[in-house]
């Protein structure tokens, strides 16, 4: 338990930021989702259209601290490979 009244504060503060950033993460990875979708359905235009949305959301989730910068390229190179496969 806190004894001090900063460190009372820092886990009311680390608890807001965990909802706020598991929201973040989740809905990087719905757009993350609806990429693969698209490509297991083997439609080109849709997977291209995903991944323009999903690109920024991985980018913006970087900046917002929640995904180190390297996981987000890995994941959109990987993503941009699959849908020029097809």
């Amino acid at each position: 338990m806190a004894n001090t009244p900063q460190a009372r504060k820092r886990i009311r503060r680390n608890d807001r930021r965990a909802e706020i950033n598991g929201a973040r993460m989740s809905r990087i990875r719905n757009f993350v989702k609806k990429v693969e979708a698209a490509i297991e359905g083997g439609d080109k235009n849709v997977a291209q259209d995903a991944l323009k949305a999903a690109q920024p959301e991985l980018a913006r989730g970087v900046a917002r601290g929640v995904m180190h910068k390297n996981t987000a390229s890995r994941k959109m190179s990987r993503l941009t490979k699959r849908v020029a496969a097809l």
